[in-house]
């Protein structure tokens, strides 16, 4: 199985610590958010990644040059012309990420206690499209999932605002669930995006499929999630 690692982002929220680099680089307890993040995924048997970069995109090809890519196979998905968001970044490293089965993506800047091998296991026995970790996180804006944990819409709770694309979705008999940011989606999928934007989100994608193709919740018993996005977080971070 391949990884895809999102580490393209602005870091506006962690200045002043991506004042002169990507928050990719920002170390966390003495290891940067994408080392840390490679081997995490490595402890699942992962081995081929690719890791899209934007902003100050050159330091993270340099930095994984310098620790010869921690041995194993990373490729880059430079973005550097243009920051595509998460699903243009999907279609944008199409020609990297394709392949047989399904592949992973997670966020840069997001750290768990996810049994990473039960997670890809799980996932790749499934006969879903794609299978979304997720929690009872208390957060603004939820995925909703019907009685058999499949996709139909998303919410959020501060504005209002739903989409969907069932008709007449009632969000009160729907589960709501927070997303994490890590996700595997098969590989065939991929195939799909041609006709989208070069900038979209990957929930947009999900949610305009979902009436189509089985997109399932996956949660993990006693998941905490810590979401690296502030300098407070950084410098709070506690192992989970």
């Amino acid at each position: 199985m391949k990884a895809f690692i999102l580490a393209a982002g602005l870091g506006e929220r962690l200045r002043p610590l991506t004042d002169d680099k990507p928050k990719a680089l920002v170390q966390v307890a003495g290891v940067t958010m994408l080392e840390r993040t490679i081997q995490t995924l490595a402890s699942a048997g992962i081995r081929n990644f690719v890791v899209n970069v934007h902003y100050y995109g050159e330091q993270i090809i340099d930095f994984l040059a310098e620790h010869d890519n921690f041995g194993y196979d990373i490729k880059i998905s430079d973005e550097r012309d243009l920051l595509r968001d998460t699903g243009g970044a999907l279609k944008h490293a199409a020609p990297l990420l394709k392949g047989e089965g399904k592949f992973l993506i997670h966020n840069v800047d997001i750290v768990s206690n996810l049994d990473m091998p039960w997670f890809v296991g799980r996932s790749l026995i499934s006969d879903a499209d794609a299978s979304l970790l997720v929690s009872d996180r208390a957060t603004s804006r939820y995925l909703l999932f019907d009685d058999n944990d499949l996709l139909v819409g998303w919410t959020n709770v501060k504005t209002g605002e739903v989409k969907t694309p069932y008709k007449g979705l009632q969000v009160d008999y729907c589960k709501m669930k927070a997303f994490s940011g890590i996700h595997i989606m098969s590989n065939w999928m991929l195939s799909l995006m041609p006709a989208w934007p070069e900038k979209f989100s990957i929930i947009d994608f999900y949610l305009e499929l979902c009436r189509s193709y089985k997109i399932e919740a996956v949660e993990y018993p006693g998941l905490q999630l810590k979401d690296l996005g502030t300098p407070a977080a950084v410098a709070g971070f506690k192992n989970l």
